[in-house]
C-alpha cells in the first residue's frame, strides 16, 4: 500500500485472520507540545509536567511525560493496527519503569499471547522501549477482536495549534540581553522622527550607546520639533546621506562601533557602503537579511531569509545564506536548528530550480560543507511547519513540521511571506543583516517600535557572541 493510502485509510483485521504471536508496532518522538496538549485534554497540570524550573527540583532532573501519554500510544495501536477499527477494550494493565523525556523516542508494540474463541476475546502483551532500548511502560490488554471487516477512509479533524504570547517573546529577548551591557552602534542618518525615537528609544532600553552619524544640524531640528533629548548623545557630523553611509561604514570597520542601525537613508545607499571589499566590513561568506519572527500559532521562533539583501541567490550563495541563518540560530540558543528549504512543491522537478538547488544544498550539508544544523527540502510550506502537513504527505524528516529556519527561494517570496506573517499573521518579528564583521540593524520604514526594539536586542546579542567568535 503506498504511504500515503496507508495515512488516509483505516483498515482492520477480524478475529478469524489473528494469530497468537502476530504483532504491531508504532514510534512516537515525544514533544513539549505533546505533554502541553496532554495536560490541558487530562486537566492533570501537575509541575512535574509542564514546569521545567519546579520539574529540575524534583528526583528526576526535569520535565518528564504524563505516564498516560505512553498508554494512549498503546491505545492507538489496539485502536488503529492490531486489531484495529472496531476493537473494544475490556481492560489494561500498565507499570510505568522509567521517566519518558522530551526528545525520546518510543516504540510501541503489542503482541498477541492469548485467544477466546467464544467471546472473540485477545490478551496482548503490550511495551513502550525507548532509543535506548530500554523498557519504559509494560503491560497487558484485555480487548474484543472486531468479527467483521472494516475498510473506511480516515476522519479529517481539525488540527490543534498552540497560540503563544508573541509579546512575551520579546519581553523575555530583552531579559536576556540587557544584562549584557549596551553596545556602541553607528545610528547612520537618522534624519526623521521614527528612526530617532527608535534609536534612543533603544538606548533607554540599555541595548545600545547610539553614536549619531548625519548632518547635525538636521538631527538637532528632528529632535527640537519631536521633543527628543539628545544630551550626551554624541554626533558624527557629516554633509549628506551618502556621506553618512560611509562614515557609519568607516566607525564599525575600525572598531569604534559593535554594530551599525539604518536610520531614514535608503537600504541600497547604506549597504552600498558596507558592501565593497574596501569598507573593510566583508568576512568570506555572502552578507544576507534574517527576520526573526513568532507567531501566536507556532510553537517555536523561526527564522526567514534572506527577505531583504540577495534578490535571486545562486546556489553558493543559498549555502552561505545558510550558513548565516545557523550562526543566528546558535546565538539565540537553538542547538541544532531544523531548517527547511523552501519551493512550492516537496519532490524534485527540473523544471523549478528551487526544488535543484534544495536537493543539492542537502547533499551539501551530507557531505560537510554545511554543519550545525539538520537540512531537508524541498519542502512546501505546510510541510515545513504543519505536521499534520507532513504526515498527509508520507513526508518522514526531522525537519519536515517543525522548521526553525525556512530558507526562501528568493528574496521576493522570502519578503512576501514575511510581511504577510507580519501585517495578517500578526506576528512579531526583528530583522537583522549577518555576513559582516558586525550586526546591521535592518528595519523597514513600516516597521514598528516593537520590531525596532527587538532588531536593536539580536544586535546586542551578536555582538556580544562576535567578541568571543569573530564572525
Amino acid at each position: 500500500m503506498p504511504p500515503d493510502h496507508a495515512l488516509t485509510i483505516l483498515q482492520n483485521k477480524v478475529f478469524d485472520d489473528i494469530a497468537v504471536g502476530d504483532t504491531a508496532t508504532i514510534e512516537r518522538t515525544l514533544t513539549t507540545q505533546d505533554i502541553q496538549l496532554f495536560a490541558l485534554q487530562s486537566g492533570d497540570f501537575n509541575p512535574q509536567h509542564i514546569d521545567p524550573e519546579f520539574a529540575s527540583t524534583t528526583r528526576f532532573h526535569g520535565v518528564i511525560a504524563h505516564g498516560m501519554w505512553g498508554g494512549a500510544l498503546i491505545s492507538s495501536v489496539l485502536g488503529m493496527k492490531l486489531p484495529g477499527p472496531g476493537t473494544i477494550y475490556r481492560s489494561q494493565t500498565l507499570a510505568f519503569l522509567a521517566p519518558v523525556r522530551v526528545g525520546d523516542t518510543l516504540r510501541v508494540s503489542v503482541k498477541v499471547t492469548a485467544r477466546n474463541t467464544e467471546s472473540k476475546g485477545l490478551t496482548l502483551a503490550c511495551s513502550c522501549v525507548n532509543q535506548d532500548g530500554h523498557e519504559v511502560i509494560s503491560g497487558t490488554a484485555d480487548v474484543i477482536a472486531p468479527t467483521v471487516q472494516i475498510k473506511r477512509e480516515r476522519a479529517t479533524l481539525p488540527e490543534v495549534r498552540f497560540e503563544v504570547n508573541t509579546s512575551d517573546g520579546i519581553r523575555r529577548l530583552m531579559d536576556h540581553v540587557r544584562p549584557m551591557g549596551p553596545i556602541r552602534t553607528a545610528v547612520v542618518h537618522p534624519c526623521n522622527a521614527l528612526s530617532l525615537s527608535a534609536a534612543l528609544e533603544a538606548r533607554d532600553h540599555g541595548l545600545i550607546a547610539p553614536i549619531l552619524v548625519g548632518p547635525r544640524a538636521r538631527i538637532e531640528a528632528v529632535a527640537a520639533e519631536a521633543g527628543l533629548d539628545l544630551s550626551g548623545v554624541h554626533i558624527e557630523n557629516t554633509p549628506h546621506s551618502h556621506a553618512s553611509a560611509s562614515a557609519g561604514a568607516h566607525l564599525a570597520a575600525c572598531g569604534q562601533a559593535e554594530a551599525i542601525m539604518k536610520g531614514s537613508l535608503h537600504t541600497d545607499e547604506l549597504m552600498g557602503a558596507i558592501l565593497p571589499s574596501a569598507a573593510g566590513l566583508r568576512t568570506k561568506r555572502r552578507i544576507s537579511h534574517c527576520y526573526l519572527m513568532q507567531t501566536a500559532s507556532y510553537p517555536r521562533p523561526f527564522i526567514i531569509t534572506d527577505a531583504a539583501i540577495t534578490i535571486a541567490p545562486t546556489l553558493l550563495e543559498k549555502a552561505d545564506i545558510i550558513r548565516n541563518a545557523i550562526d543566528l540560530a546558535h546565538a539565540i540558543g537553538v542547538k541544532q536548528p531544523c531548517v527547511a528549504i523552501l519551493a512550492a512543491v516537496e519532490t524534485i522537478n527540473v523544471d523549478m530550480p528551487a526544488t535543484l538547488d534544495a536537493a543539492a544544498l542537502c547533499k551539501m550539508a551530507d557531505r560537510g560543507q554545511i554543519t550545525g544544523a539538520l537540512l531537508d527540502g524541498p519542502l512546501a510550506f505546510d510541510n515545513a511547519v504543519s505536521p499534520v502537513a507532513a504526515a498527509i504527505k508520507g513526508i518522514d524528516s526531522p525537519v519536515a513540521g517543525k522548521a526553525d529556519i525556512l530558507i526562501a527561494p528568493d528574496l521576493e517570496s522570502g519578503n512576501m511571506l514575511a510581511k504577510q506573517l507580519e501585517f495578517m499573521g500578526n506576528a512579531s518579528s526583528a530583522g537583522i543583516v549577518l555576513g559582516a564583521k558586525v550586526p546591521i540593524v535592518l528595519t523597514s520604514r513600516a516597521d514598528s517600535r516593537e520590531t525596532r526594539i527587538a532588531s536593536c536586542a539580536i544586535a546586542v546579542l551578536l555582538a556580544h557572541h562576535y567578541r568571543n567568535t569573530p564572525p
